[in-house]
C-alpha cells in the first residue's frame, strides 16, 4: 500500500460514502465504488449465518448487478491496516488492475492506495 497521496473531490466524496455506510450500519467496514459513468454504489459488511461478504466485495458486487461495466475507483472505511488480497480481486474483476483501492480509517483519514 502507498502513501496516502492528496484525494480529488470524487475519492474524497467515496471515502464519506463508505465511513457514513459502516457508522449508519455499525458494521465493521464500509465501501464504496465508483463505476464508469460516476455512478456510486455503497454497502457494508455483510455477516448473515449462510453469507459473509466484505464491505468492498457487496459493493462490487452492486455495481455488476446494475450493470456497471467498469470501476474507476474503490474506497474502504475500516481499522484494518491493509486491503484483503480477496477485495483487491473482486475489484480487479471488474475495473482492472490499475484501479485505486483507497483505505481510510474511521475517521475518514486516507491512510494508504493500493492497486486492485
Amino acid at each position: 500500500m502507498s502513501e496516502a497521496a492528496p484525494l480529488d473531490a470524487e475519492n474524497l466524496k467515496i471515502i464519506t460514502l463508505a465511513r457514513a455506510a459502516r457508522a449508519r450500519n455499525g458494521v465493521p467496514e464500509g465501501a464504496a465504488v465508483r463505476d464508469e459513468t460516476g455512478r456510486t454504489y455503497v454497502a457494508g459488511t455483510v455477516a448473515l449465518d449462510s453469507l459473509r461478504l466484505s464491505a468492498l466485495r457487496t459493493a462490487v458486487a452492486m455495481a455488476v448487478a446494475s450493470g456497471a461495466a467498469s470501476l474507476e475507483a474503490a474506497a474502504v472505511v475500516s481499522t484494518a491496516d491493509a486491503v484483503s488480497d480477496e477485495d483487491r480481486a473482486a475489484v480487479r474483476d471488474l475495473g482492472g488492475p490499475g484501479t485505486p483501492v483507497l483505505l481510510a480509517g474511521p475517521d475518514g483519514a486516507l491512510r494508504g492506495t493500493a492497486q486492485a
